[in-house]
C-alpha cells in the first residue's frame, strides 16, 4: 500500500439533502425559499455588465457590507460577509476555537458543526437537549473553548428565549459564543441586539432561507469589530476575493428591497401555521417550529415509511436516521399548493397503515 496515502485527512463530511431534478417534484427537503428573489435581483441580472467579470471583485465586499450594516444599523467594522453562513461558520471556528478547552453545542443541532470541529481538530463536547429539545443552559456553565447554537435550532426548529441566550452569554464571557440565526426572520426576534452589549458575541445569518438567494451563497456575520478583524485575518490568509462581483450586486439589492422580504416572510409563516395545524389533524406531534419547515413525527406510521411512499410520489422531504430523532421528518415549508398536496399525500400513506 502506497504510504502516501497513511497522509490523508479522513473524516466523515457533512451530507447535505439530496438534490433532485425530476419535472414533476414538490421540493421540501433542504429549507430552500419557494418563492423568487427579490424584483431589483432581475434587474441586477438583466443589466449586468459581463466585461466586468474579467476583473477581481472588491476583496472587502464594500458595497454588500455596507448594504447589510444599514439594514440591521451597524457599523460596517461590524459586518463580516462570505460565501453562504457556512463558510462564515467555518471562518468563525478557526478564528475563535483555539484552546485546548472543548467548544460546546447540543447534540441535535446542525450537522456542520462536529464536522468543522473534526475538521479544524477543535475538541468538542455535544450537550443534549431535553426531552422537548430544548438547551439548557446551566449545562453550558463549565469551562469550555466556546459556545455554538443555532437559533432557531435546526432540524427541530425550537428557538430558546433571549433570556436563555443571555444566561449562556453571561456564564461565558471568556470565550466567543456563536448564535447561528439561519432561520431567525421566521421566528420573534435576532439576538443580533446582544453583540453591543457583550464583545464576545458573533450573530451568523443567511440569504439562503428568507431571502430565496440558496444558489448565490451569501452570508454574514455581526459582532464586534475585533472578532470581525479577526475574522478577516483568517479569511485573507487562503482566499482574498470570497464574494463573485455578481454576488455582491445582487445581494445589497435583495437586502434593500425590504416590503419584498416581509411580504415573503409572511406568506411562508402563514403557510407554517396552515400546515401545523394539517399536521396536528393527521396525527404528527411536533414542537413550536419558528422555522420555514416543521420537525414532525407520526404517533403510528415511521417516519422512514412515511419518507419513503413520499418519495415515491416524488415528494421530497428530510430523514434522519441519527438516534433519538430517527422517527421524525424534517419539512420544509413550499408555496400553499405544494403544501395542500404533501397533507393529501401524506393522509393517504396514514390511512394504509
Amino acid at each position: 500500500m502506497s504510504s502516501w496515502k497513511d497522509n490523508l485527512r479522513k473524516i466523515e463530511p457533512y451530507v447535505p439533502g439530496e438534490q433532485p431534478d425530476l419535472e414533476d417534484m414538490i421540493k421540501l427537503n433542504t429549507n430552500e425559499n419557494p418563492y423568487p428573489p427579490a424584483p431589483g435581483v432581475r434587474k441586477v441580472l438583466d443589466h449586468y455588465d459581463e466585461s466586468m467579470l474579467r476583473l477581481y471583485p472588491d476583496p472587502n465586499s464594500s458595497l454588500l457590507v455596507q448594504a447589510i450594516a444599514k439594514y440591521h444599523k451597524v457599523d460596517e467594522g461590524q459586518v463580516f460577509v462570505g460565501v453562504g453562513s457556512d463558510d462564515v461558520l467555518a471562518i468563525a471556528f478557526m478564528a475563535f476555537f483555539n484552546s485546548k478547552e472543548p467548544i460546546l453545542f447540543p447534540d441535535i443541532t446542525y450537522s456542520f458543526y462536529d464536522v468543522w470541529a473534526e475538521l479544524f481538530k477543535i475538541p468538542y463536547r455535544q450537550m443534549p437537549l431535553n426531552d422537548a429539545f430544548e438547551v439548557i443552559p446551566s449545562d453550558y456553565y463549565g469551562k469550555n473553548g466556546g459556545v455554538v447554537l443555532a437559533n432557531p435550532n435546526a432540524p427541530t426548529g425550537i428557538a430558546q428565549s433571549l433570556e436563555a441566550l443571555e444566561d449562556i452569554i453571561l456564564h461565558n464571557q471568556d470565550v466567543v459564543v456563536i448564535i447561528d440565526e439561519a432561520y431567525v426572520d421566521f421566528s420573534k426576534g435576532t439576538a443580533l441586539r446582544l453583540i453591543d452589549k457583550y464583545e464576545n458575541v458573533l450573530i451568523v445569518q443567511t440569504y439562503s432561507k428568507s431571502r430565496s438567494l440558496a444558489g448565490m451563497r451569501i452570508g454574514h456575520a455581526m459582532g464586534n469589530p475585533e472578532l470581525i478583524a479577526a475574522m478577516n485575518d483568517v479569511r485573507f490568509s487562503f482566499n482574498s476575493y470570497p464574494m463573485t462581483r455578481l454576488s455582491v450586486e445582487i445581494g445589497a439589492e435583495a437586502i434593500r428591497d425590504v416590503s419584498y422580504f416581509e411580504e415573503t416572510k409572511k406568506k411562508i409563516i402563514a403557510t407554517r401555521e396552515w400546515t401545523k395545524r394539517e399536521l396536528l389533524r393527521l396525527g404528527f406531534s411536533f414542537g413550536d417550529s419558528m422555522t420555514n419547515f416543521i420537525f414532525a413525527s407520526h404517533h403510528r406510521v415511521s417516519a422512514e415509511v412515511i419518507f419513503e411512499k413520499l418519495k415515491e410520489k416524488h415528494i421530497f422531504v428530510r430523514h434522519f436516521s441519527k438516534e433519538r430523532i430517527s422517527n421524525y421528518l424534517r419539512i420544509s415549508i413550499g408555496t400553499d399548493e405544494e403544501m395542500k398536496r404533501l397533507i393529501e399525500e401524506t393522509e393517504a400513506i396514514i390511512e394504509e397503515y
